[in-house]
């Protein structure tokens, strides 16, 4: 028993010599490893324990104990030092000159577009409508057929597109598609609100107003007694969170295939509050998007009865609302890339340059 002391005691006089000597916590630790780990120099003493009587066993345990938790107690202390020590280091190597100029970082802009169809979905998604979206390679099917636009009809050419598959597949001409698909898919004909927004094609001569592709925004509700009253109801919504809370809406009489009756939608020109100007062609009134009540051959084509269901349709292009709503005078600018339009837009509009 005595002897066990003499060698904890030496034990202890060894390590505290070694400690001086170490200078990493990697050293730190093969030195814990050697003396406290399962087969260390501490843990081998407890073989001792096989020869003493009980009395010596309870000495000497609590004794090894004892050693064991100082010797933690030292380690712990030693490492919080080169901890210290090796972050001061590392700190000293790392040190930043606050007085270098910084590096601007160019961060990048919401394109103008998707601003506003950002907008526009948060508006009809406030008044309950889902966000549905489609492919834009389409069936005739869904693109014109459903739609009241059977082979041969005259409308049909205003929007002579691109064809895949000579007449049964094409690049979408609207985003009506959607629409129809939706209320297609809806087996138990339930009341339907969404918007289908996304881009559509037509053969068209790209100038400062037209181009051969631009995005679409379309709405479809459909519920028994749908009224126009819930059509002009909506659309003063839209036109007065787009365009200001002073905005007067005005419907005029139109022709859509697709709709019955339909409308041209106007509101009240923001330049001149509908005194008349060169904007609105002294009018007073700009045109915005397209509507109607949901023609019947359409909601029967898509498994609706026109004598229990009814329903409206909204389309609007997005150029044209972003040119509108941000002053814009060639639509181009929106496809050519050119930085500097989405730089100066965003600078009026509040962005990050």
């Amino acid at each position: 028993m005595k002897e066990s002391i003499i060698k904890i005691a030496e034990i202890k006089n060894e390590l505290n010599e070694k400690f001086e000597q170490i200078n990493s916590i990697k050293d730190l630790n093969e030195l814990k490893v050697v003396y406290l780990g399962k087969k260390g120099i501490v843990n081998e003493l407890s073989s001792i324990m096989k020869d003493l009587n009980i009395e010596e066993k309870k000495e000497f345990g609590s004794l090894l104990n004892s050693v064991k938790e100082e010797i933690n107690n030292i380690i712990d202390v030693k490492r919080e030092n080169l901890e210290k020590i090796e972050l001061e280091e590392k700190l000293k190597e790392d040190k930043i000159d606050i007085t270098l100029p910084s590096t601007k970082l160019r961060v990048g802009n919401i394109h103008p577009l998707t601003r506003v169809i950002e907008e526009i979905e948060e508006i009809f998604m406030s008044m309950g409508f889902d966000v549905v979206e489609g492919p834009e390679i389409e069936l005739d099917l869904y693109n014109f057929e459903k739609l009241n636009l059977p082979k041969g009809h005259p409308a049909r050419d205003a929007q002579d597109t691109f064809y895949i598959d000579e007449e049964e597949v094409l690049l979408r001409t609207q985003t009506s598609g959607v629409q129809a698909r939706t209320m297609d898919a809806n087996q138990e004909k339930t009341p339907i609100r969404v918007i289908c927004p996304g881009k559509v094609y037509r053969r068209d001569d790209d100038d400062a107003t037209h181009s051969h592709q631009f995005m679409q925004l379309e709405a479809l509700m459909v519920d028994k007694n749908i009224s126009l009253a819930h059509l002009k109801g909506t659309l003063e919504i839209i036109a007065k969170k787009l365009f200001g809370e002073e905005r007067e809406v005005r419907l005029r009489p139109s022709f859509f295939p697709f709709t019955e009756p339909s409308f041209e939608v106007d509101v009240t020109c923001s330049k001149c509050n509908g005194k008349g100007c060169s904007m609105c062609k002294d009018t007073g009134w700009i045109e915005i998007l397209g509507s109607g009540q949901v023609h019947p051959n359409v909601l029967r084509n898509c498994g609706y009865d026109p004598e229990i269901y009814t329903g409206f349709a909204i389309g609007m292009g997005i150029e044209r609302i972003a040119m509108l709503k941000y002053g814009i005078t060639d639509i181009r600018n929106f496809y050519i890339n050119d930085l500097r339009f989405i730089n100066d837009f965003n600078r009026v509009d509040g962005g990050n340059e």
